[in-house]
């Protein structure tokens, strides 16, 4: 039996050092997405603080906070009021001297359902983000709780009122291992909370490139797994002393599972917003049957971090 479609929305925007003012400007946005039908909401990576990995500063570990904590509460409330589902990108402190990239999952009733936490963890200049996150750990992002398809690894499924929900962050987004697992696990969609931008002085050159290459990455995660992608940018230009800052690209789009792009935004804040239908799943993949036609019995490969 087909299930109901679900629109998703996705809040582009900026952020400032006032992280009570993001959350308040957050709330904003969820509320204009929640106006404009969205029912599933996901926010940028790390959305309420500036993107602080571009340099080394111990200060910076202060921005953490637990979770559930005092952003989840306020956003639990909230989805409980719109009966809206949020995907909450925050920096997580799990214990003394361990933080994690993590994104909770809130369903439409105001429960926390669990948090995934960032499993790839780049390290690049202005990206250094290895000094401040410990990765996922793959025997689970989180105990499991009722509402969450859990498997022997970090990528995990959550069953909310609206969808079957998976969540990968930023870096995440290259990687065809995290999105194949986490679309096994019965994801509908993939919804992928990010920080990409230029480095000023590369953008010339390379920055259509990046954006093209950014965007057919995760087109291609959709086609190869039959499941919606959604992937939330932040935008604007950060600075950053003795260096030429980050540019934030945008550009948040919501794809089917053909890889057909349903909403793309710019570069500049906004929400955007897509009607998913789980019909088009089922039509997709009698069609391109991939999960069929794997060779599971020869994959052993894959475990292995080089062959040659």
């Amino acid at each position: 039996m087909s299930r109901p479609a679900f629109t998703v929305g996705l809040v582009q925007d900026a952020a400032s050092a006032d992280r009570a003012e993001n959350l308040h400007r957050t709330m904003t946005s969820i509320r204009e997405a929640h106006r404009r039908g969205a029912q599933v909401i996901c926010l940028k990576e790390l959305f309420n603080a500036p993107y602080f990995c571009k340099s080394l500063r111990v200060e910076h570990f202060s921005i953490a906070e637990p979770i559930p904590g005092p952003t989840t509460e306020a956003l639990s409330a909230v989805a409980a009021e719109l009966q809206v589902v949020l995907v909450a990108p925050v920096y997580e402190r799990q214990a003394s001297g361990l933080y994690r990239n993590s994104a909770a999952i809130i369903d439409a009733d105001g429960t926390l359902l669990g948090t995934y936490r960032k499993m790839h963890i780049p390290h690049d200049p202005l990206f250094e983000e290895k000094y401040y996150f410990t990765p996922g750990d793959p025997d689970g992002s989180a105990p499991g709780r009722e509402g969450a398809f859990a498997g022997s690894h970090g990528f995990r499924v959550w069953k909310t009122r609206y969808a079957n929900i998976g969540v990968l962050i930023c870096w995440d987004q290259w990687y065809p291992e995290g999105a194949r697992i986490t679309a096994l696990l019965g994801a509908d969609i993939l919804f992928y909370p990010t920080a990409i931008g230029w480095h000023p002085a590369e953008r010339a050159e390379f920055g259509d490139a990046q954006v093209d290459a950014w965007r057919t990455v995760q087109r291609g995660h959709a086609i190869a797994n039959g499941v919606f992608v959604a992937a939330a940018n932040r935008v604007g230009f950060e600075p950053e002393p003795d260096t030429q800052g980050l540019q934030f690209f945008g550009h948040s789009f919501i794809c089917d599972p053909f890889g057909r792009m349903l909403a793309e935004g710019g570069q500049d804040p906004e929400v955007v917003i897509a009607r998913c239908d789980p019909a088009v799943i089922e039509e997709t993949r009698r069609n391109w049957p991939f999960f069929r036609d794997r060779r599971v019995d020869a994959y052993g490969g894959i475990l292995s971090r080089y062959l040659a």
